[in-house]
């Protein structure tokens, strides 16, 4: 009897525990969170939509679609700079991108057009964060294409290996390394970058039929390092772990804030191969392309992880339900898990989907694929996401790892009612650290006499890049609080200011 009685309460104990872990995993739904990453990447490889324009006509593009981004509640822009092996940016390491002129290595017809500055500069006036993304390894989609004078491949065609129709650095030749890691310090040293991004390409997809040829390679550079033939994978996930640590040691020593994100394959590894595996049934980071993320999670070698669940919930080999709560219970803080996001697979479940992703505790934020997607209004997704689910503008998660210093607050905070549009207009601290760098403020507007409370969403008016905001119409402004508050390049928030009548 005794021994039944204590099964029960161990039972209900342990039933409470489980509840308890599902509460603590999953948070009330919230229409309008202050804190939420919401990016957007633009892909540029086999794109062709730039070539035929001249420089200013990229520009006029380029603002035009950052306008569209920012409607949609945007606020980070993943620009893949670096397709294969080439540049959207002045190097003197790499050539001009063919996906950017139409030809690799010709330069812009506006000498000083540099594609990358010019959007960094037009996402900080939107309040948006810039994410340099690269993709380490491919050196040429198809190996037929020309490659121009002075490209890597012609001067150390060693470092290099062709699968299929592609050319790549050979991830096993540690010289690779040191040449990726080159390019990526030149893009942190030289450009306003918020972030570098590497997305899912590591050791290519595996083609069905045709095998890696790293052999000759493995026999260099894997056998005297102590890699028996039946360790070949553990080798080659050797290579990219290097890889990934080398470069996050690149970064930060460079630029501390700058963060590093990897949005890997959305299967980590699945139940049958590893018993913490999710229960899904499909090709793997860890197995096919030897991306151990879990370790780069785990060592802090990068800050944000962005897995890529483009599958539809309720598919029957990747459920995204089952993944996006595997992905949540396995990636540790610090490091940030965001939700890489398929328009095209999205639209049709989008409240879902996105519902489920502002449920779940650890998922502070989405990234969809891709901007062309969005651009090109698939779905009707615009109206979707600005009326729907971006309704008010949204700061970034905060990261104490790097760094949580409030900023100076705004001051001389004012009515300016002379000219044709009445303002609101303050003045701010210039002169700081690059890390203390104040990129933007926010205007809210409270009853008078009301408490002042930032984490109102209602209350924000919107963000703006100048020392300036218009008066909101028919508001009654003058008898409201205007308040102004900073923000730095860490999306930290000062004290607010209270606007004063004079």
């Amino acid at each position: 009897m005794k021994r039944n009685i204590l099964i029960t309460l161990l039972f209900f104990f342990s039933l409470g525990l489980f509840s308890q872990a599902v509460e603590d995993a999953y948070k009330p739904y919230d229409p309008t969170p202050k804190r939420e990453f919401r990016g957007v990447w633009v892909h540029t490889i086999e794109q062709d939509y730039f070539a035929s324009l001249t420089s200013e006509q990229i520009k006029d593009t380029l603002r035009k679609q950052l306008d569209i981004f920012q409607k949609c509640g945007f606020n980070v822009l993943l620009f893949q700079i670096r397709p294969e092996a080439d540049a959207f940016y002045k190097s003197d390491i790499e050539p001009w991108s063919r996906y950017l002129t139409g030809e690799q290595g010709k330069e812009p017809d506006d000498p000083d057009f540099d594609p990358m500055a010019f959007l960094i500069d037009e996402c900080h006036k939107r309040c948006m964060e810039f994410h340099a993304w690269m993709n380490p390894y491919r050196a040429n989609i198809k190996v037929s294409n020309p490659l121009a004078w002075g490209h890597i491949y012609g001067e150390k065609r060693y470092m290099f290996i062709t699968y299929g129709t592609q050319l790549l650095f050979n991830p096993g030749v540690p010289e690779c390394r040191d040449y990726i890691c080159n390019v990526v310090k030149d893009v942190v040293t030289r450009y306003d970058v918020d972030a570098i991004h590497l997305d899912d390409y590591f050791y290519p997809y595996p083609i069905k039929g045709l095998k890696f040829p790293d052999d000759a390679t493995f026999k260099r550079y894997g056998i005297p390092a102590g890699y028996t033939i039946d360790q070949k994978s553990d080798w080659r996930r050797d290579n990219v772990n290097k890889l990934v640590h080398q470069l996050s040691d690149t970064i930060h020593s460079v630029k501390p804030w700058v963060r590093f994100s990897i949005s890997p394959f959305g299967i980590y590894r699945n139940k049958k191969q590893y018993e913490d595996g999710s229960n899904t049934n499909g090709l793997t980071c860890y197995d096919d392309l030897y991306a151990d993320i879990m370790l780069w999670v785990k060592n802090g070698w990068i800050n944000d992880c962005i897995p890529q669940l483009y599958w539809e919930d309720g598919h029957k080999n990747a459920d995204y339900t089952t993944l996006i709560n595997w992905w949540a219970q396995n990636t540790l803080a610090p490091c940030k898990f965001y939700v890489g996001q398929d328009v095209s697979r999205t639209y049709r479940q989008f409240s879902r989907k996105l519902t489920l992703s502002r449920e779940i505790r650890k998922v502070e934020g989405n990234c969809f694929f891709s901007g062309k997607m969005i651009l090109g209004n698939m779905g009707n997704v615009q109206d979707s996401l600005s009326m729907a689910y971006h309704t008010k503008p949204a700061l970034l998660p905060e990261y104490p790892d790097i760094d949580t210093t409030q900023p100076e607050s705004p001051f001389n905070v004012r009515f300016d009612l002379m000219g044709e549009t009445p303002m609101l207009k303050w003045d701010a601290l210039t002169e700081t650290t690059p890390k203390d760098e104040i990129r933007f403020f926010a205007v809210y507007m409270f009853d008078e006499g009301e408490t002042i409370d930032l984490n109102r969403m209602d209350a924000l008016l919107g963000f703006t890049a100048e020392k300036e905001y218009p008066l909101p119409e028919n508001s009654f402004a003058l008898c409201k609080q205007l308040v102004v508050t900073s923000i730095d390049r860490m999306h930290n928030e000062s004290k607010p200011t209270v606007a004063i009548y004079e």
